[in-house]
C-alpha cells in the first residue's frame, strides 16, 4: 500500500517545472553566497526546509538582516526584513528572466543591493538568468508534492543525524545540485583530488559520508535517496545496503534507493533510516573511521 504521506513525484511529469524551480532557487541561493562569509564546505549558501517550503534563513545586510522564503502553499516568494518590512513576488508559470528581474527589483526596493553571478551552477544549460526565457513552467500540484516530500525527508534525516556526535552538517538544501543532504565527517583531511575545482576542493576537504534526497534529472530520471563516501574506500561498491531494493549505481557512483520503493515500503521512514545507516556503516567500516568516538551509544 502506497503511503499518502509520500506523494508521487514522477520526474517526466514535472521536468519543466523542476528546471524552472531549480533556476529560481539558484537565484535566491546566490544571494546568500554573495552576502555571507564562506563557511566550511559551503554551508553558508544552502537553503533550509520550512513548513511552507524553503528558506535562506537570516541573511545579514549592514546592521540589518532579511530572509527570503519560497512559500509553496501560497505560491509566492516572501522577503522579510529585521525592520518589519515584508514583500515578495508571485510564483506562477513565468520565465527565469522575468523572475530574476522582479526579484532583483524587489530587493532594491528594500535597499538591498547585491551583485549575483548570473550563470547557473551544476546545470546542463548555462543561459544567464536575465536571458533565460525558455524555462517558464510552474505546476502547483508537483511543487506542493515536493514540499511535502522535503518536509518528510527533513524529519527523517534529522533523526538520522542525531545518532552521530562527530562533526555533522545540518540537514540542508543545496540549490546547485538541487538536493536535500546531511553529511557526516570522520575528522580527517581528505587527499586533494587532482584537477578538482575550487567548489569541489572546499566541499570535500575532509573525509565524508553523505546521504540525501534528490528529485532526479535528465541523467537519472527518478526521484531517489542517495549515499556516498568520499574518498570512496576500495570495495565500497560491493557492500550490501539495506533495504533490499537499494543498489549501487555505476553511472552515478553512489548507492541509490528509489523514492518509489520508499513510497511502497510498509514503513517508509524506517526504509530511509536503514538505507542511511547501512550505507554509513559500510563506508565507515571500510574507511576505518573511529566509530566508537563518533557515534552515540544506544
Amino acid at each position: 500500500m502506497i503511503s499518502p504521506e509520500w506523494p508521487a513525484l514522477p520526474f517526466a511529469e514535472w521536468e519543466d517545472t523542476c528546471d524552472t524551480l531549480h533556476m529560481w532557487t539558484q537565484i535566491v541561493g546566490k544571494t546568500r553566497l554573495a552576502l555571507t562569509p564562506l563557511e566550511n564546505h559551503w554551508w553558508n549558501v544552502t537553503l533550509y526546509v520550512t513548513p511552507r517550503g524553503l528558506s535562506t534563513s537570516n541573511i545579514p545586510y549592514g546592521h540589518q538582516s532579511f530572509e527570503v522564503e519560497f512559500d509553496f502553499l501560497a505560491h509566492k516568494l516572501s522577503i522579510r526584513t529585521s525592520e518589519g518590512r515584508e514583500g515578495g513576488i508571485p510564483l506562477f508559470p513565468r520565465s527565469v528572466a522575468d523572475f530574476y528581474t522582479e526579484y532583483m527589483a524587489c530587493l532594491r526596493s528594500f535597499g538591498i543591493e547585491v551583485n549575483l553571478h548570473d550563470i547557473p551552477e551544476e546545470f546542463d544549460d548555462k543561459t544567464p538568468f536575465d536571458q533565460d526565457q525558455h524555462h517558464a513552467s510552474y505546476d502547483t500540484k508537483h511543487v506542493e508534492s515536493l514540499r511535502r516530500i522535503l518536509i518528510n525527508c527533513d524529519r527523517v534525516l534529522k533523526q538520522f543525524r542525531a545518532r552521530f556526535r562527530g562533526k555533522c552538517s545540518p540537514v540542508h538544501f543545496f540549490w546547485g545540485s538541487f538536493d536535500l543532504a546531511v553529511t557526516r565527517f570522520s575528522g580527517r583531511r581528505a587527499p586533494v583530488t587532482k584537477g578538482a575545482d575550487a567548489m569541489t576542493r572546499e566541499a570535500y576537504s575532509h573525509e565524508v559520508i553523505s546521504c540525501g534526497f534528490w528529485p532526479g534529472n535528465r541523467m537519472f530520471k527518478y526521484p531517489a535517496f542517495y549515499a556516498y563516501t568520499i574518498p570512496a574506500p576500495e570495495g565500497f561498491n560491493k557492500e550490501v545496503i539495506q533495504p533490499g531494493s537499494a543498489y549501487w549505481d555505476t553511472q552515478l557512483g553512489e548507492f541509490i534507493l528509489k523514492y518509489d520503493d520508499v513510497r511502497a515500503a510498509q514503513w517508509p521512514d524506517q526504509a530511509i533510516l536503514d538505507f542511511c545507516q547501512s550505507s554509513y556503516e559500510a563506508g565507515a567500516k571500510l574507511a576505518q573511521w573511529d566509530r566508537a568516538e563518533l557515534e552515540r551509544e544506544g
